[in-house]
């Protein structure tokens, strides 16, 4: 037995998986990284943006929080999904998810802060990718589902 196969034996025995599935804990960090970072937004703009600018800029920034938390939390199902159902239609919904939560509600983040109204063209193209990012997720986890029963 090689080196290496013995040290995968050594792990496995020790209730350690040899490999992590590609992107499990990554889209897991990163999801609660961003979880965490929607309530420290969010609790910013209740507290230190209301009242200080017009109504309908708080209203956009508060569009942008409205959407960053369930986006960040899909990057949990993310994380399952790589495990379950791998593909890598799976990690592009992951990156989906983090490009719409940047470009989306950052940008309404930026417009509710700054007032510059031309970063109301950047937020569609975040809805997109949220959307793309869900269908992707959903495509490979029923394709996964529809293998899986042909083939067992």
């Amino acid at each position: 037995m090689s080196q290496h196969a013995g040290l995968l034996t050594s792990r496995a025995s020790h209730g350690v998986q040899a490999e992590d599935p590609e992107g499990e804990r990554l889209f897991f960090v990163l999801g609660a990284v961003l979880a965490g970072l929607a309530i420290l937004i969010g609790a910013f703009g209740a507290h230190a943006l209301r009242g200080h600018v017009s109504a309908d800029r708080y209203d956009d920034f508060v569009t942008g929080a409205r959407y960053h938390l369930p986006q960040a939390l899909g990057l949990f199902a993310v994380s399952r999904a790589a495990v379950k159902w791998p593909g890598r239609a799976v990690a592009a919904a992951g990156w989906l998810f983090v490009a719409g939560i940047v470009l989306f509600s950052g940008s309404l983040y930026l417009l509710g802060v700054t007032g510059q109204r031309w970063l109301g063209a950047v937020t569609p193209v975040g809805g997109l990718a949220f959307i793309v990012g869900w269908a992707l997720l959903a495509r490979q986890v029923w394709s996964a589902g529809r293998v899986a029963r042909t083939t067992g």
